[in-house]
């Protein structure tokens, strides 16, 4: 069974963190919303564990 990564895991966090700021660009309050949902679920696919899903969503409440 696989675990969520918790550690540092990209090596330019700060040119991903641009990727996403970017895509919301010129995207109203309700399309970047949407845009999140949307990304959320493609990750999660890539992800496809439910367990560390589960772990992930938990982790994110905090």
């Amino acid at each position: 069974m696989a675990s969520l990564n918790t550690t540092r895991n990209l090596a330019a966090p700060d040119d991903v963190y641009d990727l996403l700021i970017h895509a919301h660009e010129g995207k109203t309050t309700e399309e970047s919303h949407a845009f999140n949902e949307r990304l959320i679920l493609v990750l999660m696919n890539h992800v496809g564990d439910r367990d560390v899903i589960a772990e992930a969503l938990q982790l994110a409440e905090v």
